[in-house]
């Protein structure tokens, strides 16, 4: 018997607001992945998306503004094979309502770049290093999980 994870092809992404770190991560999953894995995200409190998320993203070629947040709350997890936390306080939550459950949870500690202070461009600085940090996540962790 194998302890290797198996492919994936539901995968959501959580975080503190669905405002920034998940939208990034589902932004991300999608341009990379397409139709071979569905995504979508949560914040365990559903807020509007924060607008230097929405700009790093538009820089990769990703338009999420009609893109509605979603509250983790509202979503039926155990359809997911995967959930990916991206914060600590996400993680805690996810493996509190997933327990009994057989979805595979995941914690990815992504800095966040809200609370980096300065001018807009070092604020938009902070975003891209998210999004990069993101999308390194993604291709080393998702990608191989992902059927061609």
């Amino acid at each position: 018997m194998s302890d290797a994870p198996g492919p994936l092809q539901a995968v959501l992404f959580v975080c503190s607001m669905n405002a920034v770190r998940s939208p990034i991560a589902e932004g991300l999953a999608r341009l990379r992945y397409g139709k071979r894995l569905y995504v979508d995200s949560a914040g365990l409190v559903k807020t509007e998306r924060d607008g230097f998320a929405l700009a790093v993203l538009r820089e990769a070629g990703i338009d999420l503004h009609d893109d509605e947040p979603n509250a983790f709350e509202d979503i039926e997890c155990e359809s997911f094979d995967l959930v990916v936390a991206l914060s600590h306080e996400a993680y805690r939550r996810a493996e509190e309502l997933l327990r009994m459950s057989s979805v595979e949870i995941r914690y990815w500690p992504i800095e966040d770049a809200t609370q980096v202070g300065g001018s807009r461009e070092q604020r938009l600085e902070a975003f891209r290093r998210v999004r990069d940090t993101i999308d390194r996540h993604l291709r080393e962790e998702i990608g191989p999980r992902v059927k061609v």
